[in-house]
């Protein structure tokens, strides 16, 4: 009996030492979920980067560009700033995060006001013209199979940059059935099926081509004057200098941007009130550079495009630099064609009078 007596107070003690135990954990368990950060103070580290990605696009335009023209750099990637939006979504939801997903909402918002309209197709069937513009490429391996393709597009109006001395015949024999009438001047030129007259070159400061080490025809803008039914339109086709990135100096664009401003006073200056600038600005519409020309004209492609119409390079575009901006007649529809022998995407618009 007294075994019996012993074994009943050991299990009635190691009851009592289990409920005991059972009183601690629960004790230590309360006191790890008290201190342990609620959804509100976890992530803190990834809401503060939402909200410093959501002013960086906001305020875009007050980055500086005395360092490695920084400012420009920005505005020409400005679109792809939103991918770091579903890394940091990824955090957020990876650490339950409550404050970083409503830290989100900011660039969220930013990026749909600058892009969300790009995202839907906002082209119209119809137009009264149809015109084209396509840097060639000074290394373009099939210059006549390029003539080809482009004389097939149907466009109306078509504008080439980028033209070799030793290219130039072939694009003349290659689009001269299409087009009746074409003008060069230097690296640049017209062919269109309307009348052209009162064409000349346009000086835009620059001295040598989009090709490092390689100098070519300084003259890389011209201006001519189409002969429509609906009367004249005044005609530019550019191809502005060419911006660099380079590891010290970063993103290096003076040439470019001195061409800009050049190509601004001469649109500037014009009488026509119809006018249509074709060519390769080496940079995007967002850039600061281009203030001086998207003050005065705007883009087809934001106006009646679909998407962003990346342009360059042309195996993998990643920023439109090809442009097609109107002052005076209405876009209807803006594309980009199959790609050629060039390192560039062609570019077309549809447009109204």
């Amino acid at each position: 009996m007294a075994q019996v007596d012993t074994a009943e107070t050991g299990q009635g003690g190691l009851r009592r030492d289990t409920g005991a135990g059972t009183w601690h954990a629960g004790i230590r368990r309360a006191i790890r979920i008290g201190s342990r950060p609620g959804p509100w103070k976890r992530g803190l580290v990834l809401a503060a980067l939402a909200l410093l990605l959501g002013l960086f696009m906001l305020l875009h335009a007050k980055i500086p560009n005395r360092i490695g023209n920084l400012g420009s750099l920005v505005e020409t990637l400005l679109p792809w700033l939103g991918l770091f939006i579903p890394v940091l979504l990824a955090g957020a939801l990876w650490r339950r995060s409550a404050s970083a997903v409503v830290a989100l909402l900011l660039p969220v918002m930013v990026w749909l006001n600058l892009f969300g309209g790009l995202l839907g197709d906002k082209s119209h069937p119809g137009g009264d013209l149809t015109v084209a513009s396509h840097n060639v490429g000074a290394g373009n391996p099939d210059p006549a199979g390029t003539a080809r393709d482009l004389a097939a597009s149907g466009a109306d109006v078509l504008a080439l940059e980028e033209i070799t001395p030793q290219a130039k015949p072939l694009y003349e024999e290659g689009l001269a059935k299409a087009y009746p009438y074409h003008t060069v001047q230097g690296t640049v030129g017209l062919w269109s099926k309307l009348p052209l007259s009162d064409t000349r070159p346009v000086d835009i400061k620059l001295d040598f081509g989009p090709l490092a080490d390689i100098k070519m025809d300084s003259t890389r803008a011209l201006r001519t004057t189409a002969a429509t039914d609906q009367g004249p339109l005044a005609v530019y086709v550019a191809h502005l200098g060419s911006a660099r990135v380079y590891p010290r100096a970063g993103f290096w664009t003076d040439s470019r941007d001195r061409s800009a401003q050049a190509l601004g006073k001469a649109i500037a200056a014009e009488q026509n009130e119809r006018v249509v600038l074709l060519g390769d600005l080496n940079g995007t519409t967002d850039d600061r550079a281009f203030a001086d020309i998207t003050s005065q004209l705007r883009s087809a492609q934001d106006a009646a495009g679909n998407g962003f119409g990346f342009t360059w390079p042309a195996k993998f575009p990643v920023v439109r630099i090809d442009q097609i901006l109107v002052r005076g007649v209405e876009p209807e529809s803006s594309w980009s064609l199959p790609a050629t022998g060039s390192d560039h995407l062609p570019v077309a618009a549809g447009i109204s009078w």
